[in-house]
Formats: structure tokens, C-alpha cells, sequence
């Protein structure tokens, strides 16, 4: 069993999936060529951090769904803004890599949303920007910067709060 099946899938609508439901969907949404996005999210309160990572699939003229796992872990592996953001990444590649791994997916088809702005901007973590964007570029997935992150800014912000 991989570490995604182990994890407590959610849809938008709220009910639970196993992984399986959702590899077979996204599988199934990547047949017709169309891209699939996913982005991570997290947020600090007291002694935790809640990372969410969002699958979004979305159909032209047909709407889209989308679905998440929420994982809450303690703050002292991740007390620094560089850490907990790369660790975000690092969980939106992983995914991206599994499917591309197991259901020979091309990489292409997968666009990941980070939450990072972008270096031309003043915010703590555009000075990440450039590295975090060649680390998911480094696994052949394209990926999109704040203000256009909304898998990450939207979906996956939604979830973790």
C-alpha cells in the first residue's frame, strides 16, 4: 500500500473516498487530454500545522470537482516559513509523481499551483519563487504562481483553516 492510500481522501462535496476512487478519476479525466491541478496548502495553530493538498479536475463547459486530504502535523519539523512551504510542494509533487509513475500519465498534463508569490512582489515567500518553481520544473510539471495558485489559494486554503 503507498502512503496516498493511507491517507483520508475527501471530495468537494464532503463525503470520503478511498484513493482508489480517485486514481480512477483523475485517470479517467486524463484520457481526453486535460490537465489536472493540484495544489497544497497549510496553517499553523497552537503546536500544529494542517496541510491540505487538493486534486482539481476540470472540465470545459462541464464544470470540475475536486478532492483533498487534510494531515495534521506537530510545528517542530516545520518551524521556519522555507521549510513548511517546500513541504507543501513536496506534497503536490508527490502526487503528480504517482500518477505519472503508476498510470503513465504524462507530466504535461498535470499543472501544480503553489502558494508562493511571485519575486517581483515584497511577500515572505516570493523570495522562494524561483527556487520552488525550478524544484517542480525539475519533475517536467509546469506550475503557476500566486495570483493564479487557486488549487492551492482557493481549494486546498479552504480545507485547512
Amino acid at each position: 500500500m503507498n502512503l496516498l492510500q493511507e491517507k483520508f481522501w475527501t471530495g468537494g462535496h464532503g463525503g470520503a473516498l478511498e484513493f482508489k476512487e480517485v486514481e480512477s478519476l483523475v485517470s479517467k479525466h486524463s484520457i481526453n487530454n486535460r490537465k489536472i491541478f493540484i495544489g497544497s496548502d497549510s496553517f499553523i495553530s497552537k503546536n500544529n500545522i494542517c496541510f491540505v493538498t487538493a486534486i482539481c479536475l476540470l472540465t470545459k463547459n462541464l464544470g470540475g470537482r475536486y478532492f483533498f486530504y487534510k494531515e495534521s502535523v506537530s510545528t517542530a519539523q516545520y518551524k521556519n516559513l522555507p521549510t513548511r512551504i517546500t513541504e507543501e510542494v513536496r506534497r503536490s509533487i508527490e502526487i503528480a509523481e504517482h500518477f505519472v509513475v503508476n498510470y503513465k500519465i504524462p507530466a504535461t498534463r498535470f499543472e501544480l499551483h503553489l502558494d508562493v508569490s511571485p519575486p517581483t512582489t515584497t511577500n515572505a515567500t516570493a523570495r522562494l519563487s524561483e527556487m520552488l518553481k525550478g524544484y517542480v520544473q525539475g519533475y517536467g510539471l509546469a506550475c503557476k504562481l500566486k495570483p493564479n495558485a487557486w488549487a492551492s489559494q482557493t481549494v486546498a486554503d479552504r480545507h485547512s483553516k
